[in-house]
């Protein structure tokens, strides 16, 4: 298997689910983005797990023949995921933020990844995995970072008061109307 050429890349630590999280992201990304795919599985070995035997139980790997890692594309970024046993948890301190085109991509994703975990405010979600996944438009990051103060400041107060983003309401204030 080539090695990627990406020099930085997200690892999602799973306790045991991370293949069928993999799946779920990837039917989600591969409806509305090219290039989302599963690149590759590697699978506990007898003797890996073995040598893993001075780990307390509830935070060993396994079982034999179970996922270790799974490499995946999401538009084209390299993502891997890892089965590390019960001790990991996700936590909103690190999010996959998802710069979207259109309305039609926010809600999409929106609807999808949320099923069976939680929205939350300024365009957040945690899906039924614990991923915590930001999913914003791509021009409100041009119109956060605009010279203009007011028009940045009106952004900000409008996206503090969503929970999904709303281009047109995001337009409106940027506009002041």
């Amino acid at each position: 298997m080539k090695a990627s050429t990406q020099k930085i890349t997200p690892c999602l630590t799973f306790n045991r689910q991370a293949e069928e999280a993999v799946n779920f992201y990837v039917s989600i990304f591969s409806a509305i983005f090219e290039n989302s795919k599963i690149l590759s599985i590697t699978r506990y070995s007898k003797e890996e797990l073995a040598a893993l035997s001075y780990l307390p139980e509830d935070i060993r790997p396994g079982p034999t023949g179970g996922v270790r890692t799974v490499r995946f594309l999401l538009n084209g970024h390299e993502i891997e995921a890892v089965n590390g046993g019960d001790f990991f948890n996700f936590c909103e301190g690190m999010s996959l933020y998802v710069r979207c085109e259109s309305q039609e991509e926010i809600d999409w994703l929106w609807e999808k990844l949320s099923e069976g975990g939680e929205k939350s405010q300024c365009g957040w979600l945690k899906d039924k995995y614990g991923v915590s996944w930001q999913i914003a438009p791509a021009i409100a990051d041009e119109m956060l970072n605009d010279p203009d103060p007011e028009k940045s400041n009106r952004v900000i107060i409008a996206i503090y008061g969503m929970k999904k983003y709303d281009i047109e309401a995001l337009k409106r204030a940027y506009e002041g109307r």
